[in-house]
C-alpha cells in the first residue's frame, strides 16, 4: 500500500515473501515479512519500489494497493488499484492530501463516507483482544449494528435493574426483548443497549443514537427469559445470567460473551469530557480540519435531537446550530414526575387532570430552562406530547398493583383504565395533536412551561428562540385549535411576567394528508418539520416495529432497493416531502422546512 490503510499514515506499508508467489502471502500459509525489512535485505530494490509507490500515490492522488515481484534481481510492477482502508485512515489520508496539495478540500470531503466519521467518535474494542475472544468461541450472535461503537458491561434485564447497577458504579448493558419509553432512565444509565426485536428505526435504535449509546438491535438468536433472568442463544447451550458480563459491537452488530476493554475516542476526550487538550490530539486536529471545511461548503443548517441540557451542550460542542426535535415525553420519566403523569392519565375529571398537570408544570419548566440556557440563543424546536397515553402506564401485574397503591385507587379501576386505553394500532390511534384536542389542558400546561421557561431565561440576559411544534396534524383545523391554545397561553404568561419574547408555532408533516394540504396548513403554521419515520409508515402502510419480518426479504429479492425506514424512499415518500414543501411555500414563501426523522442523519437521504 502506498500509505498505511489502518492508520492513514504516509508511510510505505505492506508485506513480502522470498521464493514465493503472491498467493502464498494472501493464503497465509507462510508468515510474510513487513516491507520495511526489504530495505535491509535489498536496499537498491527497496529504494526503487519506494520511489514507484510515491509516483503512484501522486499520480492517482489516492492510496493505492500495489502488487510487485522481484525476479532475478529485477523489480516488476504487476498491478495497482485503489486500496481499501478503515474509516479512520480514510479521514486522515483525505486531510493529509489537502495539506500535500494533491486534492481540494471539496474532494477530501466527498471521499469520506459519513459513516466512516463515526469511527473517530465512538469507543472501540482493542482489535487483538476482540479477535482472541471471537476465535475462542465467545461470539454469541450477530444483530443489527444500530448504534456504532463498543460497550462492555454487566447484563441488566430491566431498566430499573440497570439504574440500580449503574448507581453502584457498574458498567451496564441493558438487554431487552424490545424497549419502550418507560425504559428511558435505564437506557440512559447503560453503556449499551441490546434487543432481540426491532429494526434500525426501533425505539431502542432511535433513542440509543440520540443518547450516543452503543446499540445492537433485532438480535433474534437471543432467547431472553425475564422470569429466570437469563439470556440464551438459539442453537447453543450457552446461558448467561443477569449480572454476567457481555460485550456488544454496535459497528458490526456482534454480541460477545464476557468483558472486553474499550478505548475512548480522542475527539470525545477533547470536546465532551475535556480530559485532553486539542493541541495534544492529532486525531482531533484531523477531525476539526475536516468539519471546518464541511461547514464552509455545506448549504443546509444542522440541528440536533435533544431532550436534556447535557445532550444539548454535547451537540453544540459538535457544531449543532439548534435543536430540531425535543421530545417532551422523555422528560416525563425523570424523578417522581412519572407519578404526576400517571395521575393525569387516570383522572376522571378536568379538575383532577389539571391538578396532576400542575404538579408536572414546574418540572417541565425547569427542563426547558436548562435546555434554553445550554443552547444560549440557538433555536429550540419543542414537540408537544406525541405518544399514546398507554405507553406511560405499567402492564406487569406487580407494577399495576404498586401504582394503584401509590395513586390511592383500586387495582380494578387502574386495570380498567389501562384496558380502555388499549388500541389495535396505537401508531394510528389516540396520540399527537389528537391528545391536545381531547385534553386541551395538556397543551396548555406544556405551552405555559415552555413560555415561562423562555421568559425566565431571557430575563437573565440569555437569548431564547423557542419553536413549538404540534405533532401528527392531518387537518388544518386540528392545527388551528392547538395553535390558538399555545398563543393564548403565551400571551397570558408574557403579560404576567411583564416581558415579551419572540417564538414560533409550527407543525410536523408526518401524514400524507398533511403533505397534500400543506398550503392550507402553512397559512397558519410558521414552520414545517417532516417526520419522515411516521410519513414512511403511513405512506407505505407499514408498521416499522413489525416490518422487520419481511422487509429484509424485500431488499434481498430486489422488490425494494433499501429498507425505507433506513434510507428515505425518494420516489414515493420523497415526492410527498417535495410536494409539502412546494405547497407550503406557495402559501408562506419564507416557511422554514426541516426533517426531524432518522432520515435527517442518513447520508443518501440528505
Amino acid at each position: 500500500f502506498t500509505r498505511d490503510p489502518a492508520s492513514g499514515e504516509n508511510v510505505f506499508y505492506g508485506e513480502y515473501l522470498f521464493n514465493a508467489q503472491g498467493e502464498d502471502v494472501v493464503a497465509g500459509t507462510r508468515t510474510p515479512h513487513p516491507i520495511s525489512e526489504l530495505k535491509k535485505e535489498d536496499p537498491k530494490i527497496y529504494k526503487q519500489l519506494d520511489n514507484f509507490r510515491k509516483i503512484l500515490d501522486k499520480h492517482y492522488k489516492e492510496m493505492m494497493d500495489i502488487e510487485f515481484t522481484i525476479q532475478q534481481g529485477k523489480l516488476w510492477m504487476l498491478q495497482c488499484r485503489v486500496g481499501k482502508r478503515t474509516g479512520f485512515a480514510a479521514i486522515k489520508m483525505a486531510v493529509d492530501m489537502v495539506g500535500e496539495k494533491l486534492i481540494s478540500k471539496k474532494e477530501a470531503i466527498s471521499r469520506i463516507d459519513p459513516n466512516q466519521l463515526n469511527q473517530l467518535l465512538r469507543p472501540i474494542f482493542d482489535t487483538t483482544e476482540k479477535q482472541k475472544a471471537t476465535s475462542s468461541g465467545k461470539l454469541l450472535a450477530t444483530g443489527l449494528n444500530a448504534g456504532p461503537g463498543a460497550a462492555s458491561g454487566k447484563i441488566a434485564l430491566t431498566a430499573h435493574d440497570a439504574e440500580l447497577m449503574a448507581a453502584k458504579g457498574d458498567s451496564v448493558i441493558l438487554v431487552r426483548i424490545e424497549t419502550s419509553p418507560e425504559d428511558i432512565k435505564g437506557m440512559d444509565a447503560s453503556e449499551g443497549i441490546l434487543t432481540a426485536r426491532g429494526g434500525m428505526t426501533s425505539h431502542a435504535a432511535l433513542v440509543a443514537r440520540q443518547m450516543g449509546k452503543v446499540c445492537v438491535a433485532g438480535c433474534g438468536a437471543l432467547k431472553i427469559n425475564y422470569k429466570e433472568k437469563t439470556v440464551g442463544v438459539e442453537g447453543s447451550n450457552v446461558v448467561i445470567k443477569e449480572g454476567d458480563f457481555i460485550s456488544i459491537d454496535g459497528s458490526t452488530g456482534e454480541v460477545i460473551n464476557g468483558k472486553l476493554e474499550t478505548k475512548p475516542s480522542e475527539v470525545i476526550q477533547v470536546l465532551i469530557s475535556k480530559t485532553m487538550k486539542p493541541q495534544n490530539s492529532e486525531v482531533y486536529k484531523t477531525y476539526a480540519s475536516l468539519m471546518k471545511w464541511a461547514d464552509n461548503l455545506r448549504m443546509m443548517n444542522v440541528r440536533t435531537n435533544a431532550d436534556q441540557p447535557d445532550q444539548a451542550s454535547n451537540a453544540i460542542a459538535f457544531g449543532a446550530e439548534g435543536i430540531g426535535l425535543c421530545r417532551t415525553e422523555h422528560m416525563f420519566f425523570g424523578g417522581d414526575r412519572i407519578t404526576a403523569v400517571r395521575k393525569m392519565i387516570v383522572s376522571d375529571s378536568v379538575e383532577d387532570r389539571k391538578a396532576a398537570l400542575a404538579e408536572l408544570l414546574p418540572h417541565q419548566r425547569a427542563d426547558f430552562e436548562g435546555i434554553f440556557k445550554a443552547m444560549n440563543g440557538y433555536p429550540v424546536t419543542i414537540r408537544t406530547l406525541d405518544p399514546p397515553l398507554h405507553e406511560f402506564l405499567p402492564h406487569e401485574p406487580k407494577e399495576v398493583k404498586l401504582l394503584a397503591s401509590e395513586l390511592g385507587i383500586s387495582e380494578k379501576k387502574l386495570k380498567d383504565k389501562i384496558e380502555s386505553l388499549g388500541e389495535f394500532n396505537p401508531m394510528l390511534g389516540f396520540r399527537g395533536c389528537r391528545l391536545g384536542v381531547v385534553y386541551p389542558e395538556i397543551t396548555e400546561m406544556q405551552a405555559r412551561a415552555i413560555i415561562e421557561a423562555a421568559v425566565n431565561v431571557a430575563k437573565k440576559g440569555i437569548k431564547v428562540k423557542p419553536e413549538i411544534m404540534i405533532p401528527l396534524v392531518g387537518h388544518v383545523n386540528e392545527y388551528k385549535l392547538q395553535e390558538e391554545i399555545v398563543r393564548t397561553v403565551a400571551k397570558e404568561v408574557m403579560n404576567e411576567k411583564g416581558k415579551k419574547i419572540n417564538y414560533l408555532v409550527g407543525t410536523m408533516i408526518e401524514l400524507p394528508r398533511a403533505a397534500l394540504t400543506a398550503d392550507e396548513i402553512a397559512e397558519k403554521a410558521e414552520f414545517f418539520s417532516f417526520g419522515t419515520n411516521d410519513l414512511t409508515q403511513t405512506t407505505f402502510g407499514l408498521s416499522r416495529d413489525d416490518a422487520g419480518k419481511f422487509l429484509p426479504l424485500y431488499v434481498q429479492r430486489d422488490i425494494i432497493q433499501t429498507d425505507p425506514f433506513e434510507a428515505l424512499d425518494q420516489t414515493g415518500v420523497g415526492q410527498l416531502v417535495e410536494m409539502g414543501t412546494n405547497k407550503g411555500r406557495s402559501a408562506r414563501p419564507n416557511l422554514k422546512v426541516g426533517i426531524c426523522g432518522e432520515h435527517g442523519g442518513e447520508p443518501s437521504s440528505v
